[in-house]
């Protein structure tokens, strides 16, 4: 089998996990990994080289991290990390960072989720969800592909998980598409598809109780805005500052901590600006993790960990690959 470090990830950085599986309540696709996975993926990193996610912190603020130190995050407060990925870190007795967006646990969830879930059951394939999803967008797709041609490129060097239609959806679903024009087209589909998105909310999200066991067993909750725009980057100062600002007092009431007590997030979909680590600072956020294992040119950055609030971390599919 082959080593995980090499010389591209020969730094201290976090591994990032979204979706989990077991073909019952959570049924595979997109990138989801089941309970043996877990296990395989863990082994294979190394389990010693695996930090308790208040330990990372603590060495991370003593600048004692050494160069194969890692720590195990969860993006996005969903179900199946509680049902089929904690079991897992309490057999191996890993604590780690759970990032959660907080609109969760009001009457209006955003539906990153739903949508995933959507297009994952509702169709033979997700290639059949990107025909009809492109087909409904009634826009000049060809001409904005090409327009956009090197930016596809460079995301499919930056993000060598996801295929080119993978790329092509997010690039019009975050750039091409007002959020009420995705929000429209996903509409119409679930209509035509007889879906009703409420059905699934307890499946897909995490709930107040997770939330507070996940605490009890000695996990960290972190943040991950509040309505987890696709590109928060787009948004005013004000407007990224309530995202983080509501975020931090939906999960200190559930926490029953202090606002001041939270000291660490993801980057929801590796976006943010200067505004953004401003904002974030003046909270006292001290622990901030990006999406991706390089520097990134156009953020200024000079390292690959460019600042507290710029920690790298690579995407478990990627690590499945070196696995194979």
């Amino acid at each position: 089998m082959a080593a995980y470090f090499n010389n591209k990830n020969n730094f201290f950085h976090g591994i990032m996990f979204h979706h989990f599986h077991d073909n019952k309540i959570h049924k595979g696709g997109q990138g989801s990994i089941n309970q043996d996975d877990f296990y395989k993926l863990i082994n294979f990193v190394g389990r010693k080289n695996i930090l308790d996610a208040d330990e990372f912190f603590k060495r991370f603020k003593d600048n004692k991290l050494t160069e194969k130190n890692l720590c195990l995050t969860f993006d996005d407060g969903i179900k199946s990390q509680f049902d089929v990925a904690l079991p897992v870190l309490e057999d191996l007795k890993i604590k780690s960072f759970f990032f959660v967006y907080s609109s969760l646990f009001t009457k209006n969830p955003d539906f990153l989720e739903v949508y995933r879930y959507f297009r994952i059951n509702y169709f033979k394939n997700i290639e059949d969800f990107y025909n009809l999803f492109f087909k409904k967008c009634d826009k000049d797709l060809n001409s904005f592909f090409n327009v956009n041609n090197k930016r596809i490129e460079n995301s499919r060097i930056k993000f060598p998980m996801y295929s080119v239609n993978d790329i092509k959806f997010r690039l019009v679903r975050n750039v091409l598409l007002s959020s009420k024009e995705y929000e429209n087209i996903m509409n119409d589909m679930f209509k035509e598809k007889k879906f009703n998105p409420k059905s699934v909310f307890d499946i897909l999200f995490l709930n107040e109780r997770n939330i507070i066991e996940m605490k009890k067993l000695g996990h960290s909750i972190g943040l991950h805005s509040h309505s987890h725009p696709m590109k928060i980057e787009n948004l005013s100062y004000n407007d990224q500052k309530k995202e983080y600002k509501d975020n931090i007092d939906y999960l200190s009431k559930i926490l029953n901590c202090k606002k001041n007590e939270i000291k660490y997030m993801s980057h929801p979909c590796g976006s943010y600006n200067n505004d953004t680590l401003s904002i974030l600072d003046n909270f006292g956020i001290e622990l901030g993790f990006k999406q991706i294992m390089t520097i990134e040119k156009e953020k200024n950055m000079k390292k690959i960990n460019n600042s507290k609030l710029e920690i790298a971390r690579q995407d478990h599919s990627i690590i499945k690959k070196m696995m194979n």
